[in-house]
């Protein structure tokens, strides 16, 4: 890339570096917080409402807990050597320049605690060992800076002992949740999962109508009468999805792109109004129970429909959650037909579909986006698709490829399982941390504007509900339009053509006009290069 051969040859390159180690700027970030959770908030979550009068007491018994029920945790606290690989590995870090949004120093807030209560050391020389009581200006501290980590996981890719600042955030967060001291946005949404079955509050009616819009929409342009229905006993797959699919840009279009490959495959399908949600923000905040409670609607659903397979749309933590927890938070799921994966993502039941040429694609439909593609961080770095490694990588890649003529990836330290974070997952897509999340999606927009200018780049892909909402934010504040932002199955949308659709007819009738494709003469002595220059001019 330009960068790296300008660095060679000793110039000033033309694009600054993503992953650039910014000057320290300490507590830079110090007042950057989320509104705390209300009573009411905090009691639909089985949380107090307020701060517990014995709050260190209860804070030191639960992180016990936590260290004695979670082996992982225990040794994330006892195993740091504090080597410096993780340092400059958080987009918060390279965003902010605050030392405590170093993945070291983050863990370090919960780690003195823990040095100070359960090791022999701490409790008998702790200024030796770092060890620190946990007082109220170091649960402050827990409050600030455990609410700037996305839980991403970037920074246990690249620590020598696989310590992940994600699990730690989590157990600070419930720990804090534990004595009163929960965060608004999480909170308030599980609460409304708990009551309505989604994460926007949005009741069987409003979903209904909804859907009936876009059916309405779809056959206005496609000509073709494609369900999205809702609720139907029987059907082959449940499909969940995030709530944000049934509201707004570009997520909506990607639904609309769910639905059109599903009418195509000929499955019958439904969506469930009781769990109209594939977001679990109880992973967010550390609670199984919490995480328990919504996975268990999903599973309700499954059985009450008589389904015989669950498929997820397009959201990462979802899928997270789907991939490594749903089977032990609300299993078995033995009623389902084991002939399918259990959950499958609905990229991987698109990706079948084209591999099995079962899909018709025009990509020309396409041709006025140029794409890139970014890696979610919980489906890069947290789960898999398909039965092949790396292909969560892969299969989203070959579905836009399949879709779009013009195809580039960013700088490969940025992507896969390097991927840098959108900065406004795990629980702080609030618009209270806006500052914070500009900050943290910086390294992905340096990334991003490097491969606009090189390739012409206009559209980034992204199969995550957070991402598409963070990046719709964020682009403009970067010199993007906040349509940049695109669903895979919005790309799948533009590119499909139904059968018996409108675009079918049209493309039946621009291939009976064009008659057959003449054969080409190429010699045998023809070097490869120009024979497949003729071909491709044919």
């Amino acid at each position: 890339m330009e960068r790296i051969k300008a660095q060679e040859q000793g110039e000033s390159p033309l694009h600054p570096d993503p992953l650039e180690i910014p000057a320290l700027s300490y507590c830079a970030m110090a007042q950057s917080k989320p509104y705390p959770a209300s009573a009411a908030h905090q009691a639909a979550l089985g949380f107090p409402g307020e701060l517990v009068e014995n709050w260190q007491e209860k804070a030191v018994a639960k992180l016990g807990e936590l260290v004695r029920n979670n082996r992982a945790l225990r040794f994330y606290l006892d195993g740091c050597v504090r080597c410096g690989a993780c340092t400059d590995k958080c987009h918060y870090f390279l965003g902010t320049g605050d030392p405590n949004n170093m993945p070291v120093a983050r863990q370090n807030l919960m780690r003195k605690v823990y040095r100070r209560h359960f090791t022999l050391s701490g409790r008998i020389a702790p200024s030796l060992v770092g060890a620190e009581d946990l007082t109220r200006e170091v649960l402050d501290e827990w409050y600030t800076y455990f609410h700037q980590c996305s839980q991403c996981r970037r920074c246990s890719v690249y620590c020598p002992f696989g310590i992940d600042t994600a699990e730690i955030s989590m157990a600070a967060r419930e720990i804090m949740d534990t004595i009163g001291m929960g965060q608004k946005y999480c909170n308030e949404i599980i609460g409304k999962v708990f009551k309505i079955g989604n994460n926007l509050g949005l009741p069987p009616k409003a979903l209904k109508a909804t859907l009936a819009g876009l059916e309405e929409e779809i056959e206005e342009d496609t000509g073709v009468p494609v369900r999205l229905p809702l609720d139907e006993e029987g059907a082959d797959i449940l499909l969940v999805t995030p709530s944000a699919d049934f509201f707004a840009s570009p997520h909506m279009e990607g639904l609309i792109g769910y639905a059109k490959v599903l009418h195509e495959s000929g499955v019958s399908w439904t969506f469930s109004s009781h769990a109209s949600e594939a977001a679990n923000f109880g992973m967010f905040i550390g609670s199984r129970e919490n995480m328990q409670k919504v996975a268990q609607r999903i599973a309700d659903a499954a059985r009450d429909l008589k389904v015989k397979r669950i498929v997820f749309g397009e959201c990462g933590h979802a899928w997270r959650v789907a991939y490594n927890f749903l089977d032990t938070l609300a299993g078995p799921f033995d009623f389902l037909d084991r002939r399918y994966p259990v959950p499958q993502h609905i990229c991987e039941f698109t990706y079948d579909l084209i591999q099995q040429g079962k899909l018709k694609l025009d990509k020309s439909k396409n041709d006025h986006i140029r794409l890139t593609f970014h890696d979610s961080c919980n489906v890069a770095r947290a789960s898999r698709m398909g039965d092949m490694p790396g292909g969560q990588f892969e299969i989203p890649r070959a579905i836009l490829r399949a879709c779009c003529n013009h195809y580039y990836d960013m700088d490969p330290d940025t992507i896969r399982e390097a991927t840098l974070c959108c900065g406004g997952g795990g629980g702080l897509l609030t618009d209270e941390l806006m500052d914070l999340r500009t900050k943290g999606a910086s390294p992905r927009m340096k990334a991003l504007r490097e491969v606009a200018d090189e390739h012409g780049v206009t559209h980034m892909a992204a199969i995550c509900a957070i991402c598409k909402a963070q990046f719709s934010k964020v682009l403009p504040k970067f010199g993007f339009d906040m349509e940049a932002i695109v669903s895979v199955h919005q790309m799948v949308s533009n590119a499909i053509v139904l059968t018996g659709s409108k675009q079918d007819a049209e493309a039946n009738e621009a291939d009976e006009q064009a008659g057959p494709v003449p054969a080409v003469a190429v010699s045998a002595e023809a070097e490869p290069a120009q024979a497949a220059n003729a071909q491709e001019e044919a």
